[in-house]
């Protein structure tokens, strides 16, 4: 994981969202062109000052299409509310 250049403020959280597998739980592969679900999991890589909830390194789930996409050295990457994240996977 490399350096962000980005810190998040008051009770805003930086997350890099997983990709969601393109294949069924049967093996169908989806294709490039059909309409993908949005990754609704994430790794935390920064938080704001007044986060309690979650800290760097966690893997969240957060509610599908919330936060705001950023671009940051050519990589995508999620802002998130605190409220916006539903819990952390153990």
């Amino acid at each position: 994981m490399s350096k962000i250049n980005f810190q998040p403020l008051n009770k805003l959280v930086l997350v890099e969202p997983k990709e969601v597998v393109n294949k069924t739980a049967g093996g169908i592969i989806i294709p490039d062109n059909a309409e993908k679900q949005k990754p609704t999991t994430a790794t935390v890589l920064a938080v704001g000052e007044k986060v309690s909830t979650v800290k760097v390194g966690d893997n969240v789930v957060f509610t599908a299409y919330s936060g705001n996409e950023i671009e940051l050295d050519g990589n995508k990457y999620t802002v998130l509310e605190q409220k916006e994240i539903l819990g952390v996977i153990k």
